[in-house]
């Protein structure tokens, strides 16, 4: 095939904007899937995927398309659309020479569109506009043109109008991509060179770590001896092939192409999305911008039974083989036994991997409230020590410097929210930077917050007040200096690890309050007292009890000198004396699972 009738590129769009019901209409039309075969959603593998209509993991697929007399292969990357897997599109779009800007036609311009356009512009990619859904009656097609108009600086003309669902326009979207998507280019012949972008992977039992690549260089063909640029390790080509969109074995990979890779390696940690392959015999330089997935949010995962122990540490080890930027380390609790504290991308990411495990390993599981990690710098020594686990955390700090992650968010929102997104602001700490009009109706609003606080159910609150308009983008921006300390829960005067946290100095009085009053209306009553008492800065400052369950222990008597029944109630007040000495009580595993899906 003639490297002038390739095309490669991916479709970027924020989640429910179209994108894989577009990708579905651009297999059907280049006959890549037989009509009978067809479904919705074709590329979305996972059941989770269908399920919500978002794309979790990436797909690429291979088109052959004939057009004005020759045949042009099509390669398209399929992304996901969450701003979670922001580094996993960033390595696609390397992979590609250009991309379909996908806007809903109904709710126009989203955050999450702004930040991946703006990492296809950082790698100066073609961009198609088009705008999806203008079937629909509350279309406001004409306004969302201004905002791309406004966007990309770009003629009215260029901008495509299509209908996904039902087939309008995307003919004409594919003889763009054709006419306006360069095609690869390759700048030396020189057969000794072999390189290729790593861009996803997965894992199988009998072939080990399959690469997804997109070679830039040479041909790649069974049996080459290649290496991994960033781990280091060299392996042989067991076998090369395509996505059609099932993998399907060629002869070789050539230049330009996106196909796969079987390595044989059964080494997980071998394999990462970003990563060159090379010829180790002729090296060339690796790819610019390769960096380790760093988690950004943590929580511990525990068993409800610990005979399931093993089980979830095999099915962690499992999910973390098809995907890299999951991390877990064993953990322990006296409460809820053994677990893991796992490292995600996001509140997306968690609340995906969680479900995995309980659908595909049948695990009832208990997931604590999700967290980020501190650095603790030692004014005196200037030891540093990094903190994920909030029971952890060290109490009454005074010589150390506390430091947390802040990010820079961009919320798109019609004018009108504006107001009561701003009073919003103050709640969360966040800091105001830049306000700026995209339309005579939205406006796109850039802040800076502290990490933890995004993880504090801020965007489901700006959606509440934005009635579900505004939409969110953001990433990390560094360490700065925080103000917070440990919050503990003491259940009969014992710290219960899983209920401990890290808020805010100036709002650590009244999530005290709270969190007590939310146990004490959770907590089974027992046949003693239940004190539930919160601490922080060395002293309780909030406190509840839940009284001891009564029993009549004189029910069964009739008659009699009423001395007996004295005797029998001091003898019960004395055993209550004995128990309530000895108290203590095992948390039921639904009063983390109500704790955490609670007023937030």
């Amino acid at each position: 095939m003639n490297l002038k009738n390739i095309r490669n590129f991916s479709i970027i769009a924020h989640i429910d904007h179209g994108k894989s019901t577009l990708a579905d209409r651009l297999l059907e039309l280049t006959d890549t899937i037989e009509k009978r075969k067809m479904m919705e959603q074709v590329l979305d593998s996972m059941e989770l995927e269908r399920e919500r209509g978002i794309t979790i993991k990436m797909q690429p697929v291979r088109m052959n398309y004939h057009y004005q007399g020759e045949d042009y292969i099509l390669n398209l990357i399929d992304t996901p659309g969450h701003i979670d897997f922001s580094y996993e599109v960033s390595r696609s779009l390397k992979a590609v020479e250009g991309v379909i800007l996908l806007v809903d036609a109904t709710k126009g311009v989203q955050a999450q569109t702004m930040s991946v356009l703006a990492m296809a512009r950082e790698a100066d990619l073609k961009i198609i506009p088009v705008i999806n859904k203008i079937d629909l009656s509350v279309a406001r097609t004409e306004e969302v043109i201004e905002e791309i108009v406004e966007l990309l600086n770009c003629p009215r003309e260029d901008i495509l109008q299509i209908s996904a669902k039902t087939g309008f326009g995307v003919k004409d979207l594919l003889s763009r991509v054709i006419e306006v998507i360069p095609s690869p280019q390759v700048e030396t012949n020189d057969p000794r060179n072999k390189r290729a972008l790593v861009f996803d992977f997965e894992y199988s039992t009998h072939q080990g770590i399959i690469v997804y690549v997109r070679v830039f260089d040479g041909e790649i063909m069974r049996d080459d001896k290649l290496s991994f640029t960033a781990a280091g390790e060299i392996f042989k080509v067991l076998s090369v092939g395509t996505f059609k969109p099932v993998k399907t074995e060629t002869d070789k990979l050539v230049a330009g192409e996106i196909g796969y890779l079987v390595t044989g390696i059964k080494e997980q940690s071998r394999a990462r999305v970003g990563d060159t392959i090379n010829n180790p015999a002729h090296p060339l330089p690796a790819f610019a911008g390769y960096t380790e997935p760093r988690p950004m949010v943590w929580a511990a995962i525990y068993p409800n039974s610990q005979n399931d122990f093993g089980a979830l540490k095999q099915a962690l080890e499992r999910l973390s083989l098809s995907d890299s930027s999951l991390s877990f380390s064993e953990e322990a609790s006296s409460s809820l036994g053994r677990g893991f504290i796992c490292g995600f991308l996001g509140l997306l990411h968690l609340e995906i991997i969680t479900e995995r495990l309980k659908r595909e390993f049948d695990l009832e599981l208990t997931v604590t409230t999700p967290s980020i990690s501190y650095q603790i710098i030692d004014k005196t020594t200037g030891k540093e020590a990094t903190i994920a686990s909030p029971h952890l955390f060290p109490d009454n700090l005074k010589q150390e410097t506390i430091l947390e992650p802040w990010a820079e968010a961009n919320i798109i929102t019609p004018t009108s929210y504006l107001e009561v997104i701003l009073k919003m602001l103050n709640a969360h700490e966040a800091l105001p930077m830049l306000t700026t009009t995209l339309s005579h109706s939205r406006s796109s609003l850039t802040i800076e917050l502290p990490l933890r606080e995004l993880m504090r159910g801020f965007f489901n609150e700006l959606k509440s007040i934005s009635s579900g308009y505004a939409s969110l983008s953001y990433h990390l921006i560094g360490l700065r200096e925080a103000d917070v300390c440990k919050l503990e829960i003491l259940i009969t005067e014992e710290v219960e690890p899983a209920l401990t946290r890290i808020v805010s100095r100036s709002r650590v009085n009244k999530d005290a309050e709270d969190l007590v009053e939310r146990l004490k209306e959770l907590l089974p009553r027992q046949l003693f007292v239940i004190k539930i008492q919160a601490q922080a800065l060395g002293r309780i400052i909030a406190s509840r009890s839940i009284s001891a369950m009564k029993k009549d222990v004189t029910d069964y008597l009739y008659g009699g000198d009423i001395t007996r029944k004295m005797k029998l109630r001091e003898k019960q007040k004395k055993g209550k004396k004995k128990m309530q000495a000895r108290a203590s009580m095992k948390i039921p595993h639904d009063v983390f699972v109500k704790l955490l899906g609670s007023k937030e």
